[in-house]
């Protein structure tokens, strides 16, 4: 029996490799481009990548946020750098590779996409236009039994977080849970949902945020 195949982007560190970690021991072959292979704001190796994996089972959308910028400081280049990387990139992705039926996307957004931020305008402003893309996608795919799940970390004890924050022993203690979420609980969770085949979970956004949101929806 073929295994099934798992592409998971950024899978190098972070989130993403806590994925891969985590989808190690399920009955995926998992595809891990590093970001010389693919970086998503180059759209001439997303066409490379296209050529080699053009389909899937699993599709895991994740890449590096862009840096904490004032709005008035963001040049015309950034604005188009995170265009691509953070939305047209994963856009011509997910119209070239196909998806086999019952399959799963899961993107790896944030929480700014419900809580903006104003020093994170680069990713308030383009996760929300890919999670759009994602709500609309997730109803065309519902009747092949593909589920779309946007996953929206809030403060995740990675590399961006450190480079984010000040001093991580103060911002923790600011948080309900006294601790930043640890990038494997996001892992174990996609493992939870694929090895249950929980599928009627689709098009929806999953806070990942230990309780910090005040949002009621």
């Amino acid at each position: 029996m073929n295994k099934k195949k798992a592409i998971v982007l950024g899978g190098s560190s972070g989130i993403g490799k806590a994925i891969v970690d985590s989808l190690d021991k399920t009955d995926f072959d998992i595809v891990n481009p590093s970001s010389n292979i693919l970086d998503t704001s180059n759209i001439e190796q997303i066409k490379e990548f296209i050529e080699r994996e053009k389909v899937t089972d699993l599709l895991v959308l994740n890449t590096g946020g862009p840096p904490a910028k004032d709005f008035f400081s963001i040049s015309e280049d950034e604005w188009l750098q995170y265009y691509y990387q953070l939305f047209y990139g994963f856009v011509y992705l997910l119209q070239n590779i196909r998806v086999n039926d019952d399959g799963y996307i899961f993107l790896i957004s944030s929480h700014t996409i419900k809580n903006p931020e104003n020093k994170l305008i680069l990713s308030n402003a383009f996760r929300v236009a890919l999670t759009s893309v994602l709500k609309t996608l997730s109803k065309i795919y519902a009747e092949r039994n593909i589920s779309c799940i946007n996953i929206a970390p809030g403060p995740i004890k990675t590399k961006r977080l450190l480079n984010l924050v000040d001093d991580i022993e103060k911002f923790e203690a600011s948080l309900p849970m006294k601790r930043a979420g640890d990038p494997y609980e996001i892992g174990r969770f996609i493992k939870a949902i694929v090895n249950n085949e929980i599928k009627y979970l689709t098009g929806v956004t999953i806070n990942f945020d230990g309780g910090l949101s005040n949002y009621l929806f």
